[in-house]
C-alpha cells in the first residue's frame, strides 16, 4: 500500500502553505507525490454551463475530462470515499500520498501549529509522526520549524521512502482496509498472479486491481 500521511491543524495555521513546500521538496528529491484535499463542506469542480456540468446534469454517474496533459474525474458517490479508496483511484505509480485534512482519520499525521492561532494541539502524541510549529510543545515526537520542509521530507524519507516502494497486497471491504497477516497476503498474491497469468494478453503483471461489487439487495418497496 502506498504510504499515506495526513497534514492537519486548526484553521488558518498554514497547512496548505507548508504542504506546498513539502511536496516541492519531495519532488525535488525524485519522489512521485500524490495530494488529497479533504473538504468536509463539499466543493464544486464542474461549473454551471460548462460541458462537464451539462453531462453530469444529464445523469452521468461519472464524467471524465481528458487532454494530452491531464485528466480529471468527477464521480457521484452515495457516501464519502475512504482515503484508501481514493488512493486506489490515484494509481499505483506514486511513492507517497499526502493529505490535507482527515484529522479524525487513522493515518499518521503531521500537525501544523502556530502560536498566533492556538497554543493547544489537535492530536495526541501517539497520532503524530511530526510536529511543525513556531513554539515548543512537550510531546515526544520530532519537532520542526514552520519553514523546515526539508527536515520533514527527510523524516518521511527515512520512515517511508528510504527503501523504495513497499510491495504489498491491499484488501478493501466496503471501503475499509482489512489487515492481513503475511501468510494471507501470500495466498492472495500467488492466487491472483496465477489466475491472471492464464488470461490472454496479460503477460507478467506487476499491479493487479480486482473489484467485486454485489448489486444492492431489493427493498420491500421495490
Amino acid at each position: 500500500m502506498i504510504p499515506i500521511v495526513s497534514v492537519v491543524g486548526k484553521s488558518n495555521v498554514g497547512k496548505t502553505t507548508f504542504l506546498e513546500k513539502l511536496i516541492s521538496e519531495l519532488v525535488r528529491r525524485g519522489y512521485r507525490v500524490g495530494a488529497v484535499k479533504h473538504d468536509v463542506h463539499g466543493f464544486e469542480l464542474d461549473r454551471p454551463g460548462k460541458d462537464s456540468w451539462r453531462l453530469a446534469q444529464a445523469g452521468s454517474a461519472v464524467v471524465a475530462l481528458s487532454s494530452p496533459e491531464r485528466v480529471a474525474l468527477i464521480r457521484r458517490v452515495s457516501r464519502e470515499m475512504t482515503v484508501d479508496e481514493i488512493a486506489l483511484l490515484m494509481g499505483p505509480e506514486l511513492d507517497i500520498i499526502l493529505t490535507e485534512g482527515y484529522k479524525r482519520g487513522d493515518r499518521p499525521k503531521i500537525e501544523i501549529s502556530r502560536q498566533a492561532v492556538s497554543g493547544e494541539l489537535l492530536c495526541s502524541p501517539n497520532e503524530l509522526v511530526a510536529l511543525v510549529s513556531d513554539q515548543e510543545h512537550s510531546v515526544s515526537v520530532p519537532q520542526f520549524g514552520l519553514d523546515d520542509a526539508a527536515g520533514v521530507a527527510g523524516l518521511l524519507e527515512k520512515k517511508y521512502l528510504r527503501w523504495g516502494r513497499f510491495e504489498d497486497v491491499t484488501l478493501l471491504v466496503d471501503g475499509q482496509r482489512v489487515p492481513m497477516k503475511g501468510f494471507v497476503r501470500d495466498v492472495f498474491d500467488r492466487a491472483l498472479r496465477a489466475l491472471v497469468s492464464t488470461l490472454e494478453g496479460t503477460g507478467e503483471a506487476n499491479d493487479i486491481t480486482l473489484t467485486l461489487r454485489r448489486p444492492a439487495r431489493p427493498t420491500d418497496s421495490d
